[in-house]
Order: structure tokens, then sequence, then C-alpha cells
């Protein structure tokens, strides 16, 4: 018998969507939650809490989250904007952008590296820019 989820049903961040072996994604994943991947995703994953890529897992896009758990293979940039752990199994083909990492030896990264505040974070460089041309005075 189908349980009634309407009354009492899980808050958004603490759902974990789940793409199992086997299973390919074509398309962009959003969801406020985890989003699990023990399949191929080729597309972009944006979760509110965490990204989680198992051992057989693929990402072929971009990844954007708070928390990322990577022992799969991912190839695009991938912006944890809390914690980053790479597991010893895990292939990064891309940029990494991290508020802190856990990198466990043997793990492969192929890509640039930038630890500490993200890009959306103020006070990051890009937000540090001066937006007038060289040249022009200070005032």
């Amino acid at each position: 018998m189908a349980r009634d989820r309407s009354n009492g049903g899980s808050a958004p961040e603490t759902v974990i969507s789940i793409i199992g072996p086997g299973m390919t994604v074509v398309g962009d994943c959003r969801t406020d939650g985890t989003i699990r991947v023990e399949g191929r995703v080729e597309g972009s994953l944006a979760a509110g809490k965490a990204v989680v890529v198992g051992k057989d897992g693929i990402v072929d896009g971009d990844i954007r989250t708070q928390d990322a758990v990577i022992s799969g293979r991912v190839v695009g940039t991938l912006v944890a904007e809390s914690r980053l752990e790479l597991h010893a199994t895990s292939r990064i083909q891309g940029d990494v952008h991290a508020r802190r990492m856990q990198l466990e030896e043997g793990a492969l990264l192929d890509g640039t590296v930038r630890i500490g505040e993200t890009e959306a974070d103020p006070g990051s460089a890009a937000s540090l820019e001066d937006p007038k041309p060289p040249g022009t005075p200070a005032v």
C-alpha cells in the first residue's frame, strides 16, 4: 500500500536523490538536498547539501554543492562551497574550487585547484578586482 506523503513530508534539504548503477541521466540535475551518483550523468549537478559520486559513478559535467565526496570520475569544474573529499579511487579532470579539501593517496586530479574561499564568496579574488580600466587614477 502506498504511503500518503502529503503530511509530514521530508524537508527538501534532507532528500537524497539516487542515480543508480546502470542508469544514465542526460541533462542537468538540481536539488536542495543531496544527489548520489552510482551510474552516469551527462550534464551539470547542483545540490544545496551534497553530491556523492560512488566509485563506479561518472559525471560528465560541472558540479556545484556545499559538500562533495568523490570516489568515481568527474570531467568538469567541481565547486564545493564548504568541503571536498577525494577518495583514492577518484579521477578528476577539470578545475576544483573548495573551501576545504581532503585528498586521499591515489586520487588523480588533472586541473587547477583553488582552496579557500570559492568564487561566490565575498572577498574572493573575483570580487576584489578593480573594475576601472588600467591607468585610471584612484579616487
